[in-house]
């Protein structure tokens, strides 16, 4: 071993596992060092960036060996991008890994009695599954450390792509991306060549500077195209120009949408968009049922898989249509409606309310008459006398955000005592925490990783809960 300033660098180190964020892990000296662009069977000599008590991190110098199970990367962007970060590693490992992540979380953080998990639950696509991309302008575009250590003259031109991780104010410009299907590569190159055509500039976050900021395209299953161009000002002339441009060359958009942003931020959820083409929605079908999307509402964004695991979760609801059903965190009722012609009565519950008027529009808009919808925030909400008022649930379905269940609702829940929970999660972490939590009244009798995200390390997974 040979040190550089205070960080070793490590030869030879074998790494061993898939680990968190993308990266890969071997053990040197009984401490763990976590290392990126790796794989299991993979030798490598490692430069340390990063030292604490307990594990290193580092980046690979030299690769001693590459391991008989590495992929080729599809996209020339690996590596720089933060997205798909596994794509060197095979999708049937990919999906191994994802059940051993779960396996973990429920066993070291909830700690309870588990049945047999059952193996992820693949996706058919693994390319070009999204159905929703955000891109983000910049007036230069970010320089590879290959492209400098080349030596070439590199032109500095604007960017039209995503962000480098951890550095909020630099923006990889994409060429092609694998995540959604056209006509979005399409779309987005022919917006980045316009504005750089006709002098619109790109935004500067440090300036505060420049005119376009971001470009939002949503693709349905139906093959409606939704395009949402976020601007720094309503300059109406230049906003005209361009959705002429794109809807003359993209008849294939269903609905163009504009925002105003002229905040020192990036965020769209406080905005309000208007309609510039076509419609304000975008529909959505699963199993028979429509659901409108508008241009701020939630979907999942791999719409197949998304089926797939409502599924599952309908499955372990185990519903018979006799039941009073609370679906918890509803979203814009996707799954509430997905249940509802399975169900006396759904009670879906909601903190954003502009989700809810969502939800109420789907149920009309299917002929579904046995749903009722609440905004407002969960703890406060969900109580005993919402129970009384509601019916006294058969069967509560929770799919919260990555946080998880508050407290005071899992003290609801147990005293509302519904013969099943069915659990979806984004994070099996805190899901495991909240099954603990659960764990003197429901036992678990099944469980689910389901993979909405090929070829990152992020996983659903659906737990059946039964009363003891």
């Amino acid at each position: 071993m040979r040190k550089k300033g205070n960080y070793p660098f490590i030869e030879g180190l074998e790494i061993t596992a898939p680990a968190a964020e993308g990266k890969s892990v071997g053990r040197y000296n009984d401490m763990v060092v976590f290392v990126p662009m790796t794989v299991p069977g993979d030798v490598v000599d490692v430069q340390i960036r990063v030292k604490r008590r307990r594990y290193m991190e580092g980046y690979v110098v030299n690769y001693v060996k590459k391991s008989p199970v590495r992929e080729e990367p599809f996209c020339e962007h690996f590596g720089v991008c933060g997205g798909c970060k596994w794509q060197n590693l095979p999708y049937s490992e990919q999906l191994k890994f994802k059940r051993q992540q779960v396996e973990d979380q429920l066993t070291r953080i909830g700690k309870v009695d588990l049945p047999e998990i059952m193996p992820t639950l693949g996706s058919d696509k693994t390319r070009f599954y999204r159905n929703k991309l955000e891109y983000t302008f910049a007036p230069k575009r970010w320089k590879t450390y290959e492209e400098i250590a080349r030596g070439d003259e590199i032109a500095d031109r604007p960017a039209l792509g995503f962000h480098i991780p951890e550095k909020f104010d630099k923006i990889l410009d994409i060429e092609n991306c694998y995540l959604q299907p056209e006509p979005s590569n399409s779309i987005r190159l022919f917006v980045r060549e316009f504005c750089i055509e006709n002098g619109y500039e790109f935004y500067n976050i440090r300036e505060h500077t420049g005119f376009m900021r971001n470009i939002i395209i949503r693709t349905a299953s139906t093959g409606e195209v939704m395009v949402i161009l976020v601007v720094s000002c309503n300059d109406t002339e230049r906003i005209d120009k361009l959705a002429y441009a794109l809807t003359e060359q993209f008849p294939e958009i269903t609905s163009l949408m504009c925002m105003i942003n002229d905040k020192l931020n990036d965020s769209t959820s406080d905005l309000d968009a208007f309609p510039l083409r076509g419609k304000d929605h975008i529909m959505e079908q699963m199993e028979g049922l429509n659901f409108k999307v508008g241009p701020k509402s939630f979907y999942q964004t791999n719409s197949a898989q998304a089926y797939e695991l409502y599924k599952v979760a309908r499955e372990f609801a185990e519903l018979k249509g006799d039941e009073v059903v609370y679906d918890l965190y509803t979203g814009t009722g996707t799954i509430a409606n997905f249940v509802a012609r399975h169900s006396k009565k759904v009670v879906g519950v909601e903190y954003v309310p502009e989700a809810i008027e969502d939800a109420k529009h789907n149920s009309e808009l299917n002929g579904i008459e046995n749903t009722v919808f609440y905004a407002g925030d969960m703890k406060d909400v969900m109580n005993d006398a919402f129970i009384e008022a509601n019916g006294r649930p058969d069967v509560i379905i929770l799919d919260p955000p990555r946080a998880g269940v508050h407290e005071d609702v899992i003290e609801t829940i147990l005293r509302a005592a519904p013969r099943r929970i069915v659990y979806v999660s984004c994070n099996p972490a805190t899901q495991a925490r909240d099954i603990a939590l659960l764990d003197a009244d429901y036992k678990v009798d099944a469980v689910q990783p389901v993979d909405m995200f090929p070829h990152t390390q992020h996983v659903e997974n659906v737990i059946k809960l039964s009363r003891r």
